[in-house]
């Protein structure tokens, strides 16, 4: 509900690594962060943000495909195929392959899930120190109850994504 989708590219120079490398989703933010430093040492990484403005400009979907084309873009050597977690059609000048669950079945996806969930929640550890009211240390802009209750109390910052629409009720 708050913040910009965050998407990271990989090119893994290793596939040997001592830290467990897998959904984000379902590691601690403690494994998170040491799979985060080890894997920003054994590849090649691209990270794509797109803001909360745009997102509610063009929508969420196609502002997550934009941040991993950005994420490619970024990278500073081109890739020889791309793979791609869901069924998002990018973009791009090489091969594309679409794998549902594709950070629970593939190292490149889940290592760019990492490098975007610690990116984005470094960046809303940020915003947290500009609006605390609202707890963004904790849920990192989602919509848990907390957020959605700190919302209705405090209206919206500039940072949430007014097209969704606890946020956009909030303001009514």
């Amino acid at each position: 509900m708050a913040g910009p989708v965050v998407a990271g590219a990989v090119i893994l120079k290793s596939l040997d690594f001592s830290e467990d490398i897998d959904d984000s989703k379902k590691l601690t933010p403690k494994k998170r962060d040491k799979a985060y430093l080890e894997i920003m040492s054994k590849a090649v990484v691209g990270i794509g943000i797109v803001d909360e403005k745009t997102i509610d400009r063009i929508n969420i979907y196609r502002a997550t495909i934009k941040a991993m084309e950005i994420a490619i873009a970024n990278l500073n050597m081109a890739p020889e195929y791309v793979i791609v977690d869901g069924k998002m059609r990018l973009s791009t000048k090489c091969p594309l392959k679409c794998i549902i669950r594709g950070d629970s079945e593939s190292l490149s996806i889940a290592a760019a899930s990492i490098i975007a969930k610690v990116t984005r929640d470094r960046m809303m550890l940020k915003y947290h120190d500009e609006y605390p009211q609202y707890g963004f240390d904790k849920h990192k802009g989602y919509g848990t109850k907390t957020h959605k209750l700190a919302l209705q109390e405090h209206g919206p910052s500039p940072i949430h994504r007014f097209s969704f629409r606890p946020v956009k009720e909030s303001t009514l």
